[in-house]
């Protein structure tokens, strides 16, 4: 069954994957936490330990229907330099299939060249990494295939994006309702 994935590296920040995923699974999606360090607990960028649903060995890319990049330091470098994550990344950009980012993690597809000639957003400073890109300083910036945010204050509306993308905006709403956020 296909799923959203939320990467996970040693040191991401746990509100850009926590939060969105919340909501998400609040929303109905099938969403499941991949790590890419070769253990399924990862400590995060505050010292929290988080079990994930898989390993990445563990995934098959036609299961996996978007791809969404936690921030934070050095979970973004983490997830840079992971070749299994280069080359599946690499092949979701051929398809056009949706990409999202948030915080010091844009600069993964940026680095790629994958967001030239697009608006782009992310955390302050790491803008120099979006080759090519027009970046916004917007709190999430949608655009093709990508769904971008800027930071931890980000997290609420990047999670609702990508919800609104799969399920609706009926639904995204039910779901900010639900959790006394309109």
């Amino acid at each position: 069954m296909k799923a959203v994935c939320i990467f996970l590296a040693g040191g991401f920040e746990e509100m850009e994957a926590m939060f969105p995923l919340d909501i998400m699974r609040r929303g109905g999606l099938n969403v499941k936490t991949v790590s890419v360090t070769g253990n399924k607990t990862v400590i995060s960028s505050h010292q929290v330990p988080i079990v994930a649903d898989l390993l990445f060995e563990e995934l098959k890319e036609e299961d996996v229907e978007m791809i969404v990049l936690p921030g934070g330091l050095p979970g973004a470098t983490n997830l840079d330099a992971h070749a299994g994550l280069d080359k599946l990344i690499m092949s979701f950009a051929a398809a056009g299939k949706p990409l999202a980012a948030i915080c010091a993690a844009p600069m993964v597809y940026g680095k790629r060249g994958l967001l030239k000639g697009k608006k782009a957003t992310c955390y302050p400073g790491f803008d120099k990494f979006l080759e090519g890109a027009e970046y916004t300083g917007n709190m999430v910036e949608v655009v093709d295939n990508f769904i971008l945010g800027k930071g931890p204050g980000a997290a609420p509306a990047f999670g609702f994006t990508i919800l609104e993308k799969f399920a609706g905006a009926e639904k995204a709403l039910e779901v900010k309702k639900g959790m006394l956020l309109a």
